[in-house]
């Protein structure tokens, strides 16, 4: 009888890891308790069948334990809780042969205070150094940066 509580606690510390593991990560009550029931279930081992099932039991634990979670996670049940996304946008680099320092443009859409401008036919993003500007205003470019230009409207 005593053999199957072991199993039974080997088992529910199993599952207490695995849940503490894919439901709710951090150091909780689940993992706590799956640990503690692997030490009843060595404990128990050791007391009631001696030193030999002891030690296999605790090789057991230390061996198998950590393949089964192992083998869940790579299985089709665990592939669908582990994120597998990639990203794959990249971040759109200014041309410094085409923009300088000086250029004139137009904003595209409002700037508050990031937004689009044209540039010599080209369309950037641009970070105004006065705040916001409204579409359709005449722009200089101040600094040339590698994601972006520095901008500030042509008073009229």
């Amino acid at each position: 009888m005593t053999f199957l509580i072991i199993l039974f606690l080997i088992f529910l510390g199993i599952l207490l890891l695995l849940l503490e593991f894919a439901v709710i990560p951090g150091i909780t009550i689940a993992g706590i308790g799956g640990v503690v029931l692997f030490g009843i279930s060595i404990y128990l081992a050791f007391d009631t069948y001696g030193t030999i099932p002891g030690i296999l039991t605790l090789a057991f634990i230390i061996i198998v334990s950590p393949l089964l979670i192992y083998r869940f996670f790579k299985g089709r049940t665990g592939k669908k809780m582990v994120l597998e996304s990639e990203i794959t946008g990249k971040v759109i680099e200014v041309d410094g042969t085409l923009i300088h320092e000086g250029d004139e443009g137009v904003t595209v859409g409002r700037l508050a205070p990031m937004g689009k401008v044209r540039v010599n036919g080209e369309i950037i993003e641009a970070k105004s150094i006065s705040g916001f500007v409204d579409p359709n205003v005449k722009i200089k470019v101040i600094e040339v940066i590698k994601t972006h230009v520095i901008i500030e409207p042509i008073n009229q």
